[in-house]
């Protein structure tokens, strides 16, 4: 296993030196963190150590770290959303009576006892052995460090902390709905990332997460009969056992055992979380490329069948996401039982684990593809939560629709379109660039980035053909991994990879609410001929795919470039006949074009038969001669 965290270490480094250009930078942070949890009060004491290099051009005289747990308290920022957001989150709320006696909901961190709430203390902050100031405000602590950070140099940082796991209320906490003890994400103190665009010391207040990339170790002290599933790899597994063992090896503890010390190496990630439970079920499945999948789950007879049939399952959807995007560049996985619902860490997931096969293997196949939107791919969550949440729900489409063998539909997408249709005519759509905390209500949130977010590279198999949206998600990965990507470099991927100019579509589909919307306005005889006008009602521009089906049964398709692409896409259907029309400019309007047929000759003319395009008044998009 230490020849294995070696070579992942060599390995990572190399890949992060390159494909940009060469003013590109990266802050690193190494963690050492030594952490003891008192099973019977849900607290915790520990000691972190952290070198920090600054690879930037900036003197840094500050540094934030993030406080996670401090959100899990009455009068947060996080418990002050709830109140006057229209639609909060129904895990987050209870149904109680109001003074009318009607019911209404209320904040469930409004009411948390001290004994339930989160907290994050931190004492003891050096910077090289010397004492800094520190101030909290609210989940983030600020620190005024004695002597700046230079460029391209390093520093060690210091610090005790206490904390509290809250009830379960989002994501994170202890005895959640199905009763695994404790869920342990974004429990540390987390240094906040500072790029290019300065520092992200965003509070703790709905969703999403960015971080700073670097190698965990960290130990882990708790009562012998907790198993422990999350990030790294178990450094000291025979002497833990609890499933870690290698095949033949029989762990016994010394009689007054008590407690355990695990100890996890996590290499190049931005990120470590934890779960425990007494009742964990633990089995190792062997998947693609020699990684182990690790599936942690409550021995509950009820929900084992269904744990039972998902292992193998994931191990085709590892494989399918290995050959879709790249491959998974550790060796190890955990799916982990407990949280909220399902959400993505590093070399892991959290994810609820009672419900249906097919409702697990939902889950489980969106939070693996964070595997490689976020945590490999490691886009700002924050501002752009529709790179990993979007990407990700577009790979996920396309993999349960592989699984689906006899049953699989030439477009997995549909019901993203319709979706977004949905968020279109309800008037509430925000533009994509909005931080993802704040939306004005979930929903928009939602839609705008796991479906808007997903229709990006579906409809982009439109626009510039499939074989060159695969090609760039191989590109984007290769080129981007191990590095925080943004917008522009999936937009410049697919420029280099198709030769398309593509800054129009990035603009309008991600930066505004423009809307596609374009029509078939007038089928007429031309003097034997049949002459086609189109019109662009919709602010945002597309080339146009358009099928001819004729009464004979047979059918033709034309394709009329978009001006401001400078591109001719491959046809879709090499064995369609197709012809290539003169470009549309977006400032006209209004398009005309003749079909060599009679009018009577026609059956149906469709403005994009695929149904890839956006277009949010589908009515308009077909002619029927009658």
């Amino acid at each position: 296993m230490k020849k294995i965290i070696l070579l992942s270490f060599l390995s990572f480094g190399l890949n992060t030196s390159f494909a940009q250009s060469t003013s590109y930078w990266q802050q690193h942070a190494d963690y050492k963190m030594e952490v003891s949890m008192d099973v019977k009060n849900y607290q915790y004491n520990g000691k972190q150590e952290l070198v920090y290099s600054n690879n930037s051009s900036d003197t840094l005289k500050k540094v934030y770290y993030h406080l996670f747990f401090n959100a899990f308290q009455p009068g947060s920022e996080m418990d002050a959303r709830l109140h006057f957001i229209k639609d909060p989150d129904a895990r987050m709320v209870a149904k109680v009576k109001g003074a009318d006696g009607k019911e209404v909901k209320q904040s469930r961190i409004e009411s948390l006892k001290p004994n339930e709430i989160g907290f994050l203390k931190i004492t003891n902050f050096k910077q090289d052995g010397i004492t800094a100031q520190t101030r909290v405000s609210g989940t983030i602590l600020e620190v005024t460090l004695p002597k700046p950070v230079l460029p391209n140099s390093k520093s060690t940082f210091t610090l005790d902390f206490d904390g509290q796991v809250p009830v379960q209320v989002r994501r994170a906490g202890r005895n959640n709905s199905e009763g695994v003890e404790l869920s342990m994400s974004q429990w540390y103190p987390k240094l906040a990332e500072f790029d290019f665009e300065g520092w992200h010391a965003d509070p703790y207040i709905a969703r999403e997460f960015h971080g700073v990339w670097g190698n965990f170790d960290v130990k882990i002290t708790i009562d012998k009969d907790y198993t422990i599933g999350g990030s790294g790899y178990l450094q000291n597994k025979n002497t833990i056992g609890h499933g870690y063992e290698d095949e033949g090896v029989k762990v016994v503890y010394p009689k007054k055992t008590k407690t355990l010390t695990w100890h996890f190496i996590a290499p190049n990630v931005h990120d470590f979380t934890w779960a425990a439970d007494k009742e964990y079920t633990h089995d190792i499945v062997k998947g693609p490329n020699d990684v182990d999948l690790h599936f942690f789950y409550k021995n509950n007879p009820k929900t084992t069948a269904n744990w039972k049939q998902l292992e193998p399952l994931m191990v085709k959807v590892m494989d399918y996401y290995n050959h879709k995007v790249g491959p998974y560049p550790y060796k190890q996985y955990s799916f982990i039982q407990g949280g909220d619902g399902g959400m993505e860490y590093a070399m892991c997931t959290l994810m609820l684990g009672n419900g249906t096969l097919e409702g697990i293997l939902g889950t489980a196949t969106h939070e693996l593809g964070h595997s490689w939107f976020q945590h490999i791919l490691a886009s700002n969550e924050s501002k752009h939560p529709w790179m990993d949440e979007g990407f990700t729900t577009y790979i996920e489409d396309s993999a349960l629709n592989e699984l689906a063998g006899d049953k699989k539909v030439s477009n997995p997408f549909k019901g993203n379109y319709a979706a977004y249709y949905s968020l279109v005519n309800s008037g509430k759509e925000q533009p994509q660039t909005t931080h993802g905390d704040r939306y004005d209500e979930n929903r928009p949130y939602s839609i705008s980035s796991y479906i808007k977010g997903s229709i990006f590279l579906s409809q982009l198999e439109y626009v510039i053909g499939k074989e060159n949206v695969d090609a760039t998600l191989k590109r984007y990965f290769n080129d981007f991994k191990f590095k925080h990507p943004t917008p522009n470099d999936i937009k410049r991927t697919a420029e280099r990879v198709s030769g398309a100019e593509l800054d129009w579509y990035l603009t309008d589909w991600a930066q505004t609410t423009n809307t596609i919307d374009y029509g078939i306005k007038e089928v007429a005889d031309k003097e034997g001929k049949t002459a086609v006008s189109l019109e662009r009602i919709g602010r945002m521009p597309m080339p146009i795919d358009l099928k001819v089906d004729y009464t004979d049964g047979t059918s033709e398709t034309f394709y009329i470039p978009l001006r401001m692409m400078n591109f001719i896409k491959p046809n879709p259907n090499p064995n369609e006949k197709r012809t290539v029309l003169e470009d549309w400019a977006w400032a006209q309007s209004n398009y005309n074009f003749t079909i060599d047929k009679n009018k009577t000759a026609i059956k149906k003319i469709t403005i994009d038969p695929s149904g890839l395009m956006a277009d949010v008044k589908a009515a308009n998009n077909v002619f029927e001669v009658k």
